[in-house]
């Protein structure tokens, strides 16, 4: 890539009731980023807030030209106003970022630095989780070792969405049509060259997070059965596991039958059986109803986000 031509480096912001977020993100986002060499497009995509959000992203728009948005509909959550923000991009690259200011915007010299080098994709890698409590940071590990371990695309540790996108892996994630978005997992699904940063996450400049640990599991889960089918493919193999154990307990009967004579069970290790059986099916059920109600999903077709107003055109 030519040094000397002013590409132009479009910032995906999705917000959702951060009102008092917009003012001092801007604020930064001219100080940290006056000497980049590129166009800048300050995307917001709002996510159905229900608050003065829209309105102050409003006015920093009619102050700023950078400044665009996106007004979804309704909340569709983060994933499909990701999804929004990287259709509506005219960027030449592409930053998903948080609002809050977790996301160093500094960090986005060092992002370009490799991508002029020749980078597709250069993530953030948070260098510790201090900030999270004992519980997150053991689910956020445990999450990362078993999604890597089961999936075919691997997603890097303690990497978020933050992040630099070429043109061309945003060209490819846009022809990705499935309705339950993992973007983690649909960032790093093309490939291509890519390279991590390590940078200390600050705590939120304003504002609450979004994020509690029901939506995380849902999130975990989400991201599990739309990169895996391992969860379906392992109930063949406790199914296997049990038809020997079965087979093998059932020769047991026949043997002892014939040594011994006939005997009478006892009450406790029928309900037993009964129960570990019937939990056994149930579980495996209800593994197989998670993709049978994302199929559902897809098989509707219907988009991912729906868009109110708008000073952006789709991306080219």
């Amino acid at each position: 890539m030519d040094d000397n031509q002013r590409s132009l480096l479009s910032l995906i912001v999705p917000v959702f009731n951060e009102e008092e977020s917009i003012a001092p993100f801007l604020e930064i986002i001219d100080k940290e980023l006056s000497t980049l060499d590129l166009e800048l497009e300050v995307l917001f995509v709002d996510d159905g807030s229900t608050d003065r959000t829209f309105e102050k992203i409003v006015l920093a728009a009619e102050k700023d030209q950078r400044v665009k948005y996106l007004k979804l509909s309704r909340n569709f959550g983060k994933e499909a106003a990701m999804t929004a923000g990287i259709d509506h991009a005219c960027g030449d690259a592409v930053v998903p970022m948080d609002v809050d200011l977790q996301d160093p915007p500094a960090l986005i010299h060092e992002f370009v630095r490799y991508w002029r080098e020749g980078y597709d994709t250069v993530y953030g890698m948070r260098a510790s989780r201090k900030e999270d409590g004992r519980r997150k940071r053991a689910s956020a590990g445990m999450f990362y070792r078993v999604f890597n371990r089961l999936s075919h695309t691997t997603i890097p540790p303690n990497a978020g969405d933050y992040r630099l996108i070429s043109r061309r892996v945003i060209d490819i994630i846009k022809n990705m049509p499935e309705r339950n978005r993992f973007m983690k997992g649909i960032f790093a699904w093309p490939g291509f060259s890519s390279i991590g940063v390590e940078y200390d996450r600050p705590a939120r400049h304003a504002g609450e997070t979004k994020w509690n640990y029901w939506k995380l599991w849902n999130f975990a889960l989400d991201g599990l059965t739309s990169f895996s089918t391992w969860p379906l493919r392992v109930w063949s193999y406790v199914g296997g596991v049990i038809a020997l154990l079965s087979l093998i307990y059932m020769v047991f009967i026949i043997l002892r039958t014939l040594v011994l004579g006939v005997d009478w069970p006892g009450y406790a290790s029928l309900m037993s059986a009964v129960l570990f059986f019937g939990s056994i099916q149930l579980i495996s059920i209800g593994v197989l109803g998670e993709y049978i109600g994302r199929l559902y999903i897809e098989s509707k077709k219907r988009p991912v986000y729906i868009v109110e107003k708008s000073t952006s055109k789709k991306g080219v």
